[in-house]
């Protein structure tokens, strides 16, 4: 069995060991937990978890997660939007479908006619990947540019049935929208928008390591060689037995652990942490 130490975090896990102290007249009036730990690999072997450290929090570790992810504000999607360079019905577009993701076969198949049509960066990128198809049944435009200043009705008539055309090949051809989003990689903001969001990690997790020692912590230990722990003199309460993030591994099991229990005056609680109640894999960040 081996641990394995998330780097971010190295730092921030090294708390001041300060053990738990009871008067003796009161220590009839603490409780105490012991614990096992043991991680079965695909192998179907259960081995101990050997020299891993455990806090005693009062709080989930997920739950400190989520108020230090509350508490560094968000970027605003729509605020981010009105700053790119782009046309005013892209814009619009982003918004109403709340997304800064131009490339992907489901970015392509969520285009509607009407959306190609009317924004005019999708309609470059459609009619230029399509043009070349004229000899299999896309249509031809009959309008003139010159039409626009000449004779300006005729030009929004023959561009107006120039586009029915075009909604109808699309609606028989959805396939003529595949590879399009390669001519959008050039102003796609989606990296840009995730640069963004991403730029709040280091400061989460800053948060994290000070709130869990600064407001929940209340003692730390190591398993020993059978796996073994435990935290004695406790005041009767709720806590966690975590391992932050801090991952055990046995074989091709990785594993950490965010369990609830309860202390009582006078009683030792026994648990075993294993991989059936080891913590859900995180989430990414939206």
């Amino acid at each position: 069995m081996r641990r394995t130490w998330n780097a971010a975090l190295g730092a921030g896990i090294l708390f001041v060991l300060l053990p738990i102290t009871v008067p003796e007249s009161a220590s009839a009036q603490t409780g105490s937990v012991a614990f096992a730990v043991h991680l079965t690999p695909s192998s179907g072997i259960a081995e101990p978890v050997r020299g891993l450290p455990f806090y005693l929090l009062r709080q989930s570790y997920a739950e400190i997660q989520r108020e230090a992810d509350a508490a560094v504000p968000k970027p605003d999607m729509n605020t981010f939007i009105d700053t790119l360079t782009v046309s005013k019905e892209l814009k619009a577009w982003m918004k109403k479908h709340h997304t800064v993701e131009l490339t992907g076969q489901d970015f392509t198949d969520s285009l509607l006619p009407d959306d190609i049509i009317n924004i005019p960066e999708f309609w470059s990128a459609y009619f230029a990947m399509n043009v070349p198809n004229k000899n299999f049944g896309f249509p031809v435009p009959k309008f003139k540019d010159s039409d626009a200043k000449t004779d300006p009705d005729k030009y929004k008539k023959e561009m107006d049935d120039y586009h029915a055309k075009v909604k109808r090949y699309i609606l028989l051809h959805p396939e003529s929208k595949d590879g399009m989003d390669s001519s959008l990689e050039s102003i796609n903001p989606s990296p840009q928008w995730n640069s963004k969001q991403e730029a709040r990690g280091p400061t989460i997790k800053r948060l994290v390591m000070d709130f869990t020692q600064s407001k929940y912590y209340v003692a730390q230990t190591e398993t020993d060689v059978n796996g073994n722990a435990g935290f004695t003199g406790v005041p009767p309460g709720n806590y966690w037995i975590t391992s932050l993030d801090v991952e055990a591994q046995v074989g091709d099991a990785n594993a950490k652990w965010d369990v609830q229990t309860t202390i009582r005056a006078g009683v030792e609680t026994h648990l075993a942490l294993s991989n059936y109640n080891a913590a859900a894999p995180a989430k990414p960040a939206p």
